[in-house]
């Protein structure tokens, strides 16, 4: 809010949203790659002028390797842009946003990673994505995208973007 010459509250003119686009999928993609690959998760929105775009992803997964720790990540892109990724291992071009260590074999992790990116693309259509790696292909590595549970209790991923005015 802010007031004008006469003290009259009224509302700024940036910071609305002008449209919500929101994609899913449940298709498994598996990967044992220290490559990032594409995790079946992406969306796209045509957005005008300068104003921005609110990316929200919530990615279902399972993890796992037949050793003493099991380490992955995800990161996002904007087309073939890298906007966010998280922490690296060492080499500084492993993932490493998610981790098992243990002393014994066979490492699980099942979860969901969420984050969120204020992106300032230019006017135009824009897809965004996530991507995923190991940071190890050694003893049966995986990281799995939607993992489906032979339960029939398949994991479904999110990605919402919102444009933004400027």
């Amino acid at each position: 809010l802010k007031t004008n010459a006469s003290g009259a509250l009224s509302f700024a003119s940036g910071g609305k949203i002008l449209q919500i686009v929101q994609a899913s999928t449940s298709s498994e993609v598996t990967t044992s790659s220290e490559t990032y690959v594409d995790s079946g998760l992406s969306g796209s929105i045509t957005t005008t002028g300068s104003n921005k775009v609110l990316v929200i992803v919530n990615q279902q997964f399972r993890m796992n390797r037949s050793s003493t720790q099991a380490l992955g990540g995800f990161r996002l892109m904007r087309g073939s842009t890298v906007i966010e990724q998280g922490p690296n291992g060492a080499s500084e071009s492993n993932p490493f946003g998610y981790g098992v260590i243990n002393t014994a074999g066979d490492n699980y992790l099942y979860s969901k990673h969420t984050m969120s990116y204020l992106d300032s693309p230019s006017a135009g259509t824009h897809t965004y994505k996530t991507q995923m790696a190991v940071t190890t292909s050694l003893n049966s590595a995986a990281m799995r995208a939607q993992y489906n549970a032979s339960s029939g209790a398949n994991g479904t991923s999110y990605i919402i973007l919102m444009e933004v005015s400027a």
